[in-house]
């Protein structure tokens, strides 16, 4: 098939590039480069099947495509919080354009969700039916609402126009091509751990989060977007849950760093819980994370060590 990947060259985008080539499907790259980095994508260059487009799916864009997957959004903090306008653009103007060029190619959409829909939550673990606690003025509004939005239209072209669609909704997810920069908490402690820097907790270190090792995600991504008769949101996560401060000490462990912890005060509307509930994603696509978090961690180290010594 011929499948487009908006921030293809991003972190999850440039390994499900990579993913969707090995399966020989005709593959296009489509990003912007904000976030995103020609490095993820430079040993994909030389395969026939993979062409590279730089465009922002703020603006439209006429191609002709079997699959769609939008993962076309600033992800972390740092970035969204950055240019938050932009960011809402992204998910309110960015995905009405690839809805468009769906409905007029007769393309399957999946749309790149995210656990921030839940905002802090009140439920836990989070399941799909859970409508969230998200505050609509705050900070983190500009990703959290604008994702929220980019589901609503999902399901509002799903029912007007009966468009193909299917929305995950992605879990911390980790591995190696994670921006060094991105402020994500496994890349924050990992780069401070190498350096021997202090690694920066926020609050007391209570707060929980659940991490994915990128290649369980993708594996999740391509079963959703191959089944049938179902739309989601499917969350896509792995439901081993750690305390922040835990992270730390065990990234210390793996690394040898002699890095100390030091404690800052909480970011407003930090959510102090993050679990998935993957009963869905088990028994609809049969899909179940299998990486263990501290063999996910190694091969993660093993790649920052190469970027900084590149430094």
């Amino acid at each position: 098939m011929r499948i487009l990947v908006t921030g293809g060259a991003g972190f999850i985008g440039s390994h499900l590039c990579e993913t969707l080539l090995k399966d020989r499907h005709e593959v296009i790259c489509l990003d912007n480069y904000f976030t995103g980095s020609k490095r993820n994508i430079y040993h994909l260059l030389d395969s026939h099947n993979f062409e590279v487009l730089r465009h922002d799916i703020i603006n439209p864009i006429d191609i002709e495509v079997d699959q769609i997957y939008n993962l076309a959004c600033p992800a972390s903090p740092v970035f969204y919080q950055f240019n938050p306008v932009r960011t809402v653009q992204a998910n309110v103007l960015g995905v009405t354009n690839m809805l468009e060029l769906a409905k007029r190619t007769r393309a399957r959409i999946l749309q790149a969700s995210t656990s921030e829909v839940y905002g802090d939550p009140q439920v836990h673990p989070q399941k799909e039916d859970y409508w969230g606690n998200v505050n609509p003025i705050g900070v983190r509004s500009c990703y959290d609402e604008g994702k929220r939005v980019a589901e609503t239209l999902m399901m509002d072209y799903y029912r007007q126009h009966q468009l193909d669609i299917k929305i995950v909704r992605i879990f911390n997810t980790y591995g190696p091509r994670m921006a060094i920069n991105d402020g994500r908490v496994v890349s924050n402690f990992m780069v401070q751990a190498l350096k021997g820097e202090e690694i920066t907790v926020y609050g007391k270190g209570q707060q929980t989060r659940s991490f994915c090792y990128i290649s369980d995600l993708i594996s999740g991504l391509l079963a959703m977007m191959n089944a049938e008769q179902l739309t989601g949101p499917v969350n896509l996560g792995n439901p081993s849950e750690f305390t922040i401060l835990t992270l730390a000490r065990k990234i210390i462990d793996l690394t040898g760093s002699k890095s100390k912890i030091t404690f800052n005060p909480l970011p407003f509307d930090d959510p102090s819980k993050r679990q998935p509930d993957i009963s869905l994603a088990k028994n609809k696509l049969g899909w179940n994370p299998t990486v263990e978090i501290d063999d996910g961690l190694e091969k993660t180290i093993h790649y920052f060590k190469q970027v900084l010594d590149e430094f």
